[in-house]
């Protein structure tokens, strides 16, 4: 029934967008109206339509949109201001906006040889030629120019504040269990921090370094929850994920995720065995524990659970429900946990 719905969606969509239509002289068949409550999204029948009947599906594409629109005019926003600043500056004079920019917010940046290689070993490029070199530092450049064009126009609004009247979209909330899965921090903690997430996922490598950088700022003040969710296309990440329950089993859950996820390049099976070696396991009880796919039907488990949570995409995390999708930066996380952490004293 979903799928046909979904169908029926995509081509309602594309008639509207795509085809030419003649007048239709039977009447409307929509007709727009005042809703009758906050909730109601249409009527058929004598019968209300609400928006969890129809909508609970779409909660988190539905937010997306959201936020879109909102940083979007945030942005803009940004930039009256920024634009606003510029132009009342005593230093501004005749100098074009590029000009004041270089002159006066972006004129001390550089990159450095070590930033470059830096770079190019986080992403693993082999080899950096002259060519790719410069536009590395491009990039690296046009980077630092954006945060330090950010921290410029941060300044200027420390001294004069600006109230804002958008209102930004909240997060879905779901109900996720830890159940029995792998957890860090605080048992009993306020704040619990639920990640679905594959160990052959470059972002969710990424994620792994926020989750630790989450663990050092909050302790046991927050419980950090990992569940298996291997992508079909990641060909080695459901026997990782078995090799991380099998390392748990001797209570070395976190030691063997961290080394996976350090030597993301090497998850074949032989390779698991040489890690769990390398952590000083059991090999015997860890071998026959991988070998016979103990613990298979435990991340089909964790699986499933995700995709009720509406997990279409890895690493997704669920901060006491609320969805936080990607390996975001740590500001993110630490504004819905303070926010979280306040409510409950």
């Amino acid at each position: 029934m979903k799928k046909i719905f979904s169908i029926l969606t995509m081509t309602f969509f594309m008639i509207g967008f795509y085809a030419c239509q003649n007048k239709v002289e039977s009447g409307p068949s929509f007709i727009f109206k005042e809703a009758p409550s906050k909730k109601a999204v249409a009527k058929v029948n004598g019968k209300v339509i609400q928006e969890d009947e129809i909508f609970s599906d779409i909660r988190s594409e539905i937010y997306e949109a959201r936020m879109k629109e909102y940083n979007l005019k945030m942005g803009t926003l940004k930039s009256y201001l920024l634009q606003s600043f510029i132009d009342n500056h005593p230093e501004k004079k005749n100098l074009t906006n590029d000009q004041f920019v270089e002159k006066f917010i972006t004129s001390k940046l550089k990159i450095s040889e070590k930033d470059i290689n830096e770079f190019a070993k986080e992403r693993k490029i082999p080899q950096v030629t002259p060519d790719l070199k410069e536009r590395i530092k491009k990039f690296l450049i046009d980077g630092k120019k954006r945060e330090a064009i950010e921290s410029w126009l941060d300044e200027k609004l420390a001294k004069s504040p600006v109230e804002v009247y958008l209102e930004k979209p909240m997060r879905p909330v779901y109900n996720v269990k830890a159940g029995d899965s792998p957890f860090a921090g605080g048992k009993n903690a306020k704040v619990e921090i639920i990640e679905f997430s594959d160990f052959q996922c470059p972002y969710c490598a990424k994620a792994s370094i926020l989750v630790s950088q989450i663990k050092k700022k909050y302790g046991d003040k927050v419980k950090v929850v990992f569940k298996n969710f291997p992508l079909a296309f990641h060909k080695d990440a459901a026997k990782a994920a078995e090799a991380s329950l099998c390392a748990h089993e001797q209570g070395k859950f976190w030691d063997m995720h961290d080394l996976m996820f350090e030597e993301q390049d090497s998850l074949k099976v032989d390779d698991l065995k040489a890690k769990a070696k390398k952590l000083k396991l059991d090999t015997k009880k860890f071998n026959k524990c991988l070998d016979s796919s103990q613990y298979a039907a435990k991340v089909q488990e964790t699986m499933k659970e995700g995709k009720v949570a509406q997990v279409k995409s890895t690493p997704t995390f669920y901060v006491n429900g609320q969805l936080v999708m990607g390996a975001q930066p740590l500001e993110v996380f630490s504004e819905i946990i303070d926010e979280e952490l306040k409510k409950a004293k």
